[in-house]
């Protein structure tokens, strides 16, 4: 499996307290490294048309030209977060498929939760195809990325915006992530939801009965809109 890499950044925005403050969250998480800054989107197109980075902070409303033109213009386009004191232009922001739109004044909370969506996005595209006893995810947590082998998942619970990754010998990982992009991360083939609340591993599964499913370590309450896709899986597991 490829080492995993800091993300190499760069910042464009014409306010020089908005380049000092990424500077600062930057320089507090140690999976990204923030290369340079530009003041001015000529010099950072400049310097973006001979490089090749991960991810690139940029500012939308700037005098020379928007952060959104300089997107379109890009040929080799790196993940892109744009930063922005006007709301207005959430809309464009996102139909360029930018990781994340972070409005202005930015606080460290919101701005360490993109930088982790990006990492995650990089991160998916790089895990090689393992092997059956070397699967594993990775995931944010303590500004680090984290490897889980999917054989030691117990289950995995919702905590609104988190989800906690119990595993096995009474351990757990709490990651910023909704259940419905973990779903999408774990492989349908040894994973499934069985409630708003709860994905579970089928080779976990010791018996189900009155809507509760018995894993190796705790009794899960199946929800009733998954109920019947529930009894269909089971059916032909």
């Amino acid at each position: 499996m490829k080492e995993i890499m800091p993300l190499k950044c760069i910042a464009i925005d014409d306010e020089p307290l908005a380049l000092e403050l990424i500077r600062t969250y930057a320089s507090r998480i140690p999976d990204i490294q923030l290369l340079c800054t530009f003041e001015d989107a000529v010099s950072g197109a400049e310097y973006l048309a001979g490089k090749s980075i991960d991810l690139l902070f940029l500012d939308i409303d700037m005098p020379d030209i928007s952060g959104i033109d300089l997107a379109k213009a890009l040929k080799n386009k790196p993940m892109i977060i744009f930063t922005t004191a006007y709301k207005q232009f959430a809309y464009d922001g996102f139909e360029l498929e930018a990781v994340d739109y972070l409005l202005k004044p930015i606080d460290f909370q919101r701005f360490s939760k993109s930088v982790f969506k990006a990492i995650a996005i990089r991160n998916s595209k790089m895990q090689a195809p393992p092997t059956e006893d070397d699967a594993a995810i990775y995931v944010h947590a303590e500004y680090r990325a984290i490897k889980i082998l999917l054989r030691d998942i117990e289950y995995v619970e919702s905590m609104e915006d988190y989800i906690k990754i119990h595993l096995t010998e009474g351990k757990s990982v709490v990651t910023l992530m909704s259940l419905k992009k973990a779903e999408e991360l774990l492989p349908d083939t040894q994973f499934k939801r069985i409630h708003r609340s709860y994905i579970i591993p089928l080779a976990k599964i010791r018996s189900v009965q009155n809507k509760k499913i018995q894993l190796h370590q705790i009794l899960l309450p199946i929800g009733e809109s998954y109920a019947e896709q529930v009894k269909k899986w089971l059916i032909n597991k």
